[in-house]
């Protein structure tokens, strides 16, 4: 099988780049041909798959007619029309596809009968801002069902007038047109969270597939310690919940929280913990390489996902329970598919401050129920996120679209 793999970066920039290399990885290794269709950028990664690239381009630009081809580019259909005569693919596989590389992509790829599937990295079917928080970070859903104008009174996207308006204008083309609706031909979504949230925007319960993400165990069969710490990983930002993991350390003595990352809020951290004389107890490590951070989670007690906003299938969770260590998670988006609480890890109310003491409390208390826990998280990773049980299920749907679609 010939799969062009669609993603907007070609470089390391988050989950969605993780996910369009490692399935070029797994599908090669099972004997497909890959291709890349991308943008070129100096951070690109090299592969030996055949790449097809188009010109950088982004919503900042100050030129209101290089801004509109976030919503549709003429210069982007040309190169996917080049690419699609050139690989000849049976199918393509878009991951994070919007504004930079546009929906002017679709229409070369539907002329030629070629089957799409869509992974949904995130709701930006639903929410111009992508994350649906309003510029408040808050959880905010106002835009559901085609509402975009409150992302313009809101000004979400950036906080920029400019910026939602374009974010607004891109959701009602994409809407008009049907993209998701009707266009593409199955979408994958990493939770059964956001295959929920789609439903309730109006797209068809059989378009939509729910498939967790997955990973290679064998990069975490590590041999596991217990030194005793609480681990954060990630970015230092307000969704991300770090804020209030550690407003809950002020109430947890004689226990040490570890936390590698960086981002905007950082200065924030770092003045709150100053202010509530909290050194001795949370170290900050700055950010960290792939190893490194390993290893913090290999001698951990438990590692904490306090996010308030909608997750969808972290990798961060992933990496963990390969590891065999448990989580203390929100129960926001699609974190608690992945930790089951009292199995895996522990649940709690993402604005509960309180119960989030209370979690950390049972696992700094109780060394034998984390290492329980964390037996059963590997466990169950094992059984459900390798790649050997991702690739049977997504060759199924590779399969069954091609069958709709002639």
């Amino acid at each position: 099988m010939r799969i062009l793999l669609v993603n907007k970066f070609h470089y390391l920039k988050g989950g969605s780049e993780k996910y369009y290399f490692d399935l070029a990885k797994l599908l090669k290794e099972h004997g497909h041909e890959v291709a890349f269709f991308s943008m070129k950028d100096e951070k690109n990664i090299k592969t030996d798959c055949k790449e097809y690239f188009v010109e950088n381009s982004d919503m900042n630009s100050k030129n209101i007619f290089k801004a509109l081809d976030v919503i549709y580019s003429k210069k982007n259909k040309k190169a996917m029309e080049k690419a699609l005569n050139d690989f000849k693919p049976d199918i393509v596989h878009l991951n994070n596809f919007q504004r930079q590389l546009s929906a002017s992509i679709i229409k070369p790829i539907k002329k030629r009968y070629i089957p799409i599937v869509f992974t949904a990295h995130d709701l930006q079917a639903i929410c111009p801002a992508i994350v649906m928080l309003d510029r408040e970070k808050n959880i905010c859903d106002e835009c559901k069902n085609g509402k975009y104008i409150n992302c313009v009174k809101k000004k979400c996207v950036k906080n920029s007038s400019l910026k939602s308006l374009l974010g607004a204008i891109e959701g009602k083309y994409y809407r008009s047109k049907k993209i998701y609706s009707k266009q593409i031909d199955r979408i994958i979504t990493p939770s059964e969270f956001y295959k929920k949230e789609l439903e309730e925007d109006e797209i068809k319960p059989e378009k939509i597939v729910a498939l967790h993400n997955f990973i290679d165990m064998d990069d975490y069969n590590v041999k596991i310690e217990d030194e005793g710490y609480a681990f954060y990983f990630g970015r230092i930002i307000k969704e991300k919940g770090v804020l209030n993991l550690i407003k809950a350390f002020k109430d947890i003595k004689y226990h040490k929280l570890y936390i590698a990352g960086d981002g905007p809020d950082i200065e924030k951290v770092k003045k709150y913990i100053k202010n509530n004389k909290l050194e001795n107890q949370i170290k900050l490590l700055g950010f960290l390489n792939s190893d490194q951070v390993k290893e913090y989670v290999r001698k951990a007690r438990f590692i904490v996902v306090p996010s308030v906003w909608y997750e969808n299938c972290p990798y961060s969770v992933l990496e963990t329970l390969a590891m065999g260590k448990p989580i203390i998670g929100s129960n926001l988006g699609g974190i608690p598919e992945l930790v089951k609480n009292n199995e895996t890890g522990l649940i709690y109310k993402y604005d509960n401050i309180n119960e989030l003491i209370d979690k950390m409390k049972v696992l700094f208390e109780n060394k034998d129920k984390a290492e329980e826990l964390g037996k059963t998280a590997k466990k169950t990773a094992k059984e459900n996120f390798s790649k050997e049980a991702y690739y049977n299920k997504i060759i199924k749907i590779y399969e069954g679209v091609m069958k709709d679609v002639k």
